[in-house]
């Protein structure tokens, strides 16, 4: 009994401390002005099928016009422009504003020595049926690279399953978006407190 006592004790406590060396390797960052920063889609999985971003359009668009003849272009073109622009730019905002701007984090940042990595891998978009809905949910890898040498990994953190949600909204964009803002914010957090 005391043995496996001491075993899930060891867990607990290894498991802890992977999780501050994480957050402390981000300390990098100390007397940094601004850090530039790349959102991925790379390794992107969608919905709870896990379907490739090119199957999920494929589908989606497929459900959209059984809908209303004609309808997939304008959501097509909405989904591009989140991920080009809105997404990134709801996890910047909350980012710097919880990290209470000790670094400014960018999509340009020409002076940065490191590169801030946020490989999406999850997005569950959620729903929305008037009274009833479910959140989206986000999971990104952040990843700390250096200009220099990107291959090598100097810090990483997993934001895993973070929910995003905004009531009566019926758009699968707004509700990812608002995943991405808590990410930041949770993201932005921690990097307060490590510098």
């Amino acid at each position: 009994m005391k043995k496996a006592f001491y075993i899930v004790l060891f867990v607990v406590l290894g498991t802890v401390q992977s999780f501050a060396q994480t957050i402390k390797d981000f300390k990098l960052l100390q007397g940094e002005k601004e850090v530039e920063v790349v959102f991925t889609y790379d390794n992107l999985r969608i919905q709870k099928d896990n379907y490739t971003e090119e199957e999920y359009i494929e589908r989606h668009r497929a459900e959209l016009e059984r809908k209303e003849k004609n309808s997939s272009a304008a959501w097509l073109k909405s989904w591009e422009q989140s991920k080009e622009n809105g997404w990134v730019s709801k996890f910047l905002f909350t980012a710097n504003k919880f990290s209470k701007y000790k670094v400014k984090f960018a999509t340009r940042a020409p002076q940065s020595k490191y590169i801030l990595l946020v490989d999406v891998i999850w997005i569950y978009p959620g729903w929305d049926a008037g009274l009833i809905n479910q959140s989206a949910k986000v999971t990104t890898i952040v990843k700390l690279v250096s200009k220099e040498n990107p291959t090598v990994v100097l810090a990483e953190h997993t934001f895993k399953e973070i929910p995003g949600n905004q009531f009566a909204n019926f758009s699968n964009e707004i509700r990812i978006g608002e995943g991405f803002t808590k990410t930041g914010k949770n993201f932005g957090k921690k990097i307060a407190k490590s510098l």
